[in-house]
């Protein structure tokens, strides 16, 4: 086998730690999202509200986007995990500010107001880009 395959075989299990702890900082993200929103965005995601879809993986990317960064810097998984929790205190944060920003916004997402979901997806992702460009560790 060439060297540059059997170099390449030998990052696999860095890789795979990376790749395994960011999913679990995305699903413990979703959770943590899920639980500081009033509405169930699952529930109405899976009722087809597109308001609901649109903030909600407007907070995804923008929670993906420093963990990438988070991933791309990072020195080992436990500096990893730590900037991945910063990037979800951060991203958390936003949707906070958001909604005392923006009055009844849980309700007008649940009520499908397409406008208000848009505005919490631009904020995550506008938050998640200056997030990930201030990673410079």
């Amino acid at each position: 086998m060439p060297d540059s395959i059997l170099a390449s075989i030998a990052g696999l299990p860095a890789f795979l730690s990376f790749f395994v702890l960011a999913i679990l900082l995305v699903l413990l993200f979703c959770r943590f999202y899920s639980w500081v929103t009033p509405h169930d965005e699952l529930a109405l995601i899976r009722a087809n509200n597109p308001a609901a879809a649109i903030a909600f993986v407007g907070a995804l990317i923008g929670f993906a986007l420093p963990l990438a960064s988070a991933i791309e810097h990072s020195v080992s998984l436990a500096d990893c995990a730590i900037w991945g929790a910063f990037a979800l205190v951060i991203q958390i944060g936003t949707f906070v500010a958001v909604r005392l920003t923006v009055r009844q916004l849980p309700q007008r997402i649940s009520e499908g107001e397409i406008a208000s979901g848009i505005l919490a997806a631009g904020a995550s992702i506008a938050v998640g880009l200056v997030n990930a460009a201030s990673m410079t560790f």
